[in-house]
């Protein structure tokens, strides 16, 4: 009786696919292990089990599979079921699910070896220079990889030389799937039984005098050993004795030592104490009794309490609920940066029951959370992550915490798929009948929408922590600081006042300036040309560390002209400004204090976020100066007065939500300052201070925000009246995007009429040397979701049938705000 497995393979085609197996292999296959399977003619991929079944497939004959990889299932049932959810909600494949859930150590692909053809004998004076040295190199090695050959003819593009050389009959090729994944093997070391009797230890000690290196390396063991009982590792016998690993190796040799391996985790959190959690206050103690209440009769809640109001100590009474219960939390944050202050705060109170999961880990960091918490192991709990931790094997899922749940980050934009981990959650929350908890000091409209329609719990904390005051917020008008000239460089006197004080009060200051780089735009005073991006419509920002011109969206960099590319004058101008020309400023204003600086460019390194937050908690930084980085939940006891340098480009800016997230952005920018007894200051420089947002900011009004924004959505039919999907289509010849696109929009219309807006060029319509050009698809609540994805689809495919539209790739974003 024939078998047959249907798989995932992990590249973007819609269907899975079935391979055929032997019935010992089907006694054994279970969904969710990975098999090597053939695809295509050559290429070899690891593919994920659905279904073991008995049904041949029609259209095709199926292939065998290579070989099965896992022992057990890596990936849950629920897993597929939210896998399947994402690729029909997200419109995308459920390979490219795939790709995102899994640690890419577990994505093995095959690799090409290229081996010497026995069976044929080669005139060498045939062969070109380069396909000599690829058989000359055959000759002395059994085998070369695609890279080795890369090296060896210094070319990128080997495919060439290797086709000519299987045309030839030089070479034979295979393919070779590799492991990814490699265990922590720790080298211990310890004293051969036989010696640990006092008489053999003593002639061996005396038969040491004339190898005093050992001899310490001994003294050193015994030393480890009676101040601590844990096993001794080679790194910390070799560090301590001053000597090499080459005596260890002789002692060994000798047989005086032994040497033993174990495999450890990378990643694991040492609590030397753990605390009590902490009394909630009376607020904090009704919000928590009142979110229990609300989890009686509805799934998810949404926690609006004010910035520094407590939220996270509530959150932690809740896990400790939930722990009780013995079922895992997932504890959802919008930034990395956010994590490494939380970790420490919660190893507190949970020590080792923490795992943290997010892109700075490594593969193999990555494997071992994913399968701690498939483990359901006690080091495994919890887990803290930023949106990809949505996608481990939870077993037990009994709380989703979504903090900061209005950040924008929670969308994944590229590649696909273009999930949302808030909404995501939600779905995952009832799939395990797990409970969703959102909190945030400024929700968005949204969220707080469908709590105020009863559809969400909601439950409001209105005090901060401590009965602080929430800051005083002033605005400062800089059209008629700089009038009166009361500016020195892009500081208003009353911000520099503020700061003063600030600093001759021990205290510390964060500036927000929502702009890396020195300066957005570098123009030549003779004749205005300003140098742009020869991949992007955009001008190059001028970096002054690197004294060098970079693009944001491609990277790509020259250095610093000298004169004007188009008339060649020297008068070259930096207009505008970025957070590396405030640290500027500020180190010439103010010579003795120390200045951070915390975007992109200064938190690359896998623990770049933790020393700035570090050292500034710690008081090593007196000014800090970031990008919205600096906006989202840390928490910094000594900050008492919070600057905004220019509020205005963030209001002018062309997205329906421009005024919602500027709102969340300076009332979370706010947020940080006078966290303690003393009240906070926020000063917000712009040109415009009579804008409506800057004066619901100023007064805390996220009500008057709310009424407003939400009766324009309503009239202009947006979120969450309307749902969106975004379209967008890409190639580098502009009319054929331009052509396509327009053909696409016509037949949208078709279905949709006036619901479908554009198409439209976007105000920056060029990325990496690719055109892109946008629709808009409105969907009315009444409207099934479903079906318009149908239609959606079916059009796709006609357009992707159309010969001259071939190259256009075409982008369907689902909720692409």
């Amino acid at each position: 009786m024939s078998y047959f497995i249907d798989v995932i393979l992990p590249i973007p085609l819609d269907k899975e696919f079935t391979y055929s197996i032997n019935s010992s292999e089907a006694a054994f296959v279970k969904p969710g292990m990975r098999v090597a399977v053939q695809f295509g003619k050559s290429k070899i991929y690891a593919a994920l089990v659905t279904v073991v079944h008995q049904t041949p497939p029609i259209v095709y004959e199926a292939k065998e599979i290579e070989h099965i990889l896992d022992e057990s299932p890596i990936v849950t049932k629920d897993q597929l079921k939210l896998w399947s959810w994402i690729s029909s909600y997200y419109m995308c494949t459920k390979g490219e699910v795939m790709r995102a859930a899994l640690p890419s150590a577990f994505l093995l692909e095959s690799e090409t070896i290229v081996l010497k053809n026995e069976n044929n004998t080669v005139d060498e004076l045939l062969l070109k220079d380069d396909e000599f040295l690829v058989f000359e190199a055959l000759q002395y090695q059994s085998l070369l990889r695609i890279q080795e050959i890369m090296n060896i003819v210094s070319k990128k593009n080997v495919l060439p030389v290797i086709k000519r050389l299987l045309e030839k009959e030089v070479i034979t090729v295979q393919e070779e799937i590799y492991e990814q994944y490699k265990p922590k093997i720790v080298r211990y070391i310890k004293l051969r039984q036989e010696y640990k009797e006092e008489e053999a230890l003593k002639l061996l000690l005396d038969s040491l005098t004339r190898a005093p290196k050992q001899r310490e390396v001994l003294m050193q063991l015994f030393t480890l050993e009676a101040q601590t009982s844990k096993p001794i590792k080679v790194t910390e016998l070799v560090k301590k004795s001053n000597s090499s690993s080459a005596v260890i190796k002789t002692l060994i040799d000798k047989n005086i030592l032994e040497e033993y391996h174990v495999q450890t985790d990378r990643v694991h959190y040492e609590a030397d104490i753990q605390y009590e959690s902490k009394k909630l206050n009376e607020y904090q103690d009704i919000a928590f009794k009142e979110i229990k209440e609300s989890f009686n009769t509805k799934d998810v809640c949404l926690l609006h309490g004010v910035t520094s109001s407590g939220k996270t100590e509530i959150y932690v009474k809740l896990i400790e609920e939930t722990i009780k219960q013995g079922r895992q939390v997932l504890y959802l944050l919008p930034e990395i940066g956010l994590t490494t202050q939380l970790i420490s705060r919660l190893q507190q109170y949970f020590g080792e029951k923490l795992t943290v999961y997010h892109s700075k880990y490594s593969v193999n960091e990555r494997v071992e959370a994913w399968n701690n918490v498939k483990g359901a192991k006690s080091k495994a709990q919890i887990v803290i992550g930023a949106r990809s931790a949505i996608f481990l094997p939870f077993t037990n899922l009994g709380l989703i915490i979504v903090d900061e749940e209005h950040e924008s980050t929670f969308k994944q934009y590229d590649p696909a798929p273009r999930y949302h981990a808030r909404d995501t959650a939600i779905v995952l929350g009832h799939m395990f009948k797990a409970k969703v908890l959102l909190g945030s000091a400024t929700p968005s409209l949204e969220t707080y929408y469908n709590a105020i329609k009863n559809k969400f719990g909601l439950v409001k904390l209105t005090r901060r922590f401590g009965n602080v005051l929430m800051p005083d917020i002033n605005l400062v008008d800089v059209k008629t600081k700089y009038k009166k000239k009361q500016m020195t460089g892009h500081f208003s006197d009353t911000l520099l006042e503020g700061i003063q004080d600030a600093l001759r009060e021990k205290e510390q200051v964060i500036l927000f300036q929502n702009r890396r780089g020195y300066s957005p735009v570098v123009e030549c005073n003779t004749c205005g040309h300003s140098p742009q991006c020869p991949n992007c419509d955009v001008s190059l920002t001028y970096h002054n560390h690197r004294n060098q011109l970079r693009c944001h969206y491609c990277g790509y960099n020259m250095a610093m002209l000298l004169q004007c590319m188009a008339c060649n004058s020297t008068e070259l101008q930096t207009k505008g400004f970025g957070t590396e020309q405030i640290e500027k400023e500020l180190k010439e204003l103010f010579p003795d204090y120390k200045i951070g600086r915390m975007d992109q460019d200064t938190t690359r390194g896998k623990y770049g976020y933790e020393k700035i937050i570090n050292s500034f908690e710690q008081g090593e930084i007196d000014i800090l100066v970031g990008t919205q980085m600096l906006s989202k939940g840390l928490d910094f006891r000594n900050v008492t007065l919070v600057g905004i340098m220019n509020a205005d480009n963030l209001l002018n800016f062309p997205d329906f939500r421009a005024h919602e997230r500027s709102f969340q952005l300076m009332q979370q920018v706010a947020g940080r300052a006078g966290r303690t007894k003393k009240r906070g200051k926020v000063l917000i420089q712009t040109y415009n201070p009579y804008h409506q947002i800057l004066q619901q900011v100023s007064i805390n009004d996220f009500q008057g925000m709310y009424k407003d924004q939400i009766e324009e959505r309503h009239q202009y039919k947006y979120p969450p009246f309307f749902r969106i999907i975004k379209i967008t289509g890409k190639h580098k010849d502009y009319n054929k995007v331009n052509s396509a696109i327009d053909w696409l929009a016509r037949s949208l219309r078709n279905s949709f009429h006036e619901n479908v807006l554009g198409p439209e060029f976007p105000p920056i319509s060029r990325i990496r040397n690719q055109y892109h050009k946008n629709i808009l698809i409105k969907i009315p609540q009444k409207q099934s979701l479903a079906k318009t994805k149908d239609i959606i689809k079916k059009i796709h495919t006609s357009f992707a049938t159309i010969k001259e539209f071939s190259g256009v790739r075409i982008i369907i974003n689902v909720d692409n705000y």
